[in-house]
Formats: C-alpha cells, sequence, structure tokens
C-alpha cells in the first residue's frame, strides 16, 4: 500500500519562519543547496517532494525558488494548466530532471496516472508536487513534506518541512544542521 502524506510519521522536522519573501527565497536556495548535494553523491537517486498550503500560501512561488536555485536558468512556469513541467538539469555529469506537478485542478485522483505521469516518478531527479491530497491513495510515498501556511504580512510564511523517509531525511541533513 502506498503510504499518503497523511498517514507517513515523519522522521525529522524543520520549522522556519520567514518574515519576508528573501527569507522564502534563501530557505528554497538552502534546501536546493541540499537537495542538490544529495542527488550528486547518489547518482540516480529520486525524491518525492510535497508542496502543501492553502490557495496563495506560495507553493508555486517557492517552487520556482528551489528550481531556479537547483540551476535552472530559465522561466519557471506554473503546471496550474499543463499539470506538470519538466527541468532537465546537470550535475557533475548526471542528467537529472525536477518534474513539477500542480494538481489542483485534478477532478479525480487517478487522472494523474491515465496522463502517464507515474512514469516520472522512476527517473533520477524530483517530483515536486503541489496538491498532493488531490491524487491521495494514487502517488508513490512521499520523501519530504513542505508546509507552507501564509502569514499577517502578505510576505510572511511559515514553513515546515517533514522528512518523511530515509532518503528525505539524508536529503535535509545539510539543512538540519544549519
Amino acid at each position: 500500500m502506498v503510504q499518503t502524506p497523511a498517514t507517513q510519521t515523519p522522521i525529522s522536522t524543520i520549522d522556519q519562519h520567514c518574515r519576508q519573501e528573501a527569507d522564502t527565497a534563501a530557505l528554497a536556495t538552502h534546501l536546493a543547496a541540499s537537495f542538490t548535494q544529495f542527488l550528486t553523491h547518489q547518482p540516480g537517486s529520486h525524491l518525492n517532494i510535497s508542496l502543501e498550503g492553502d490557495l496563495g500560501a506560495g507553493k508555486t512561488t517557492f517552487a520556482r525558488y528551489l528550481i531556479q536555485a537547483m540551476g535552472h536558468a530559465g522561466k519557471v512556469k506554473s503546471p496550474t494548466y499543463t499539470l506538470c513541467e519538466p527541468y532537465p538539469l546537470q550535475f557533475q555529469n548526471q542528467s537529472v530532471t525536477i518534474h513539477h506537478f500542480d494538481l489542483y485542478r485534478m477532478r479525480d485522483p487517478l487522472e494523474w496516472q491515465e496522463a502517464g505521469f507515474a512514469e516520472h516518478f522512476d527517473v533520477p531527479g524530483i517530483c515536486l508536487i503541489e496538491w498532493p491530497e488531490k491524487a491521495e491513495g494514487t502517488l508513490p510515498a512521499l520523501d519530504i513534506q513542505i508546509q507552507l501556511s501564509a502569514g499577517h504580512d502578505e510576505n510572511e510564511r511559515s514553513i515546515k518541512i517533514h522528512a518523511l523517509s530515509p532518503s528525505g531525511a539524508i536529503a535535509l541533513q545539510e539543512i538540519d544542521a544549519s
């Protein structure tokens, strides 16, 4: 049985309060460095990462900062209408892809499988999934869960990062140490 975010128990948690957008960008940059190190030191590895929060919590903005900090030089588009945007990257002679999913518009949990997206979860890199609850019960187990909550100020965010697997815990070690 595939575990969903609701049933996976965190191995470790990082809790960060970001008072302004620059703080959120800095956190995404630190995560990107940690994920890049993980993928570089474990060739062929893959991470499944959820981005969770209410509409307007900053999931797509956080994804944009993360993807650009991992080395994508172009524009990071919201996958709201396409459901998935791939970002091929090169790390020390190895190719990885970040697949950025936005499942908000899905009506049925099986839609992402019918679209052929399941194969993206087997390639080296990262699957970054916004609105994973829309595919609940059909997604592979998550390695990391990132929960974003908007604060009182429009740029303020509370961000909780949970390692849900041994790979997720290893990928977050650098962040946890800082």
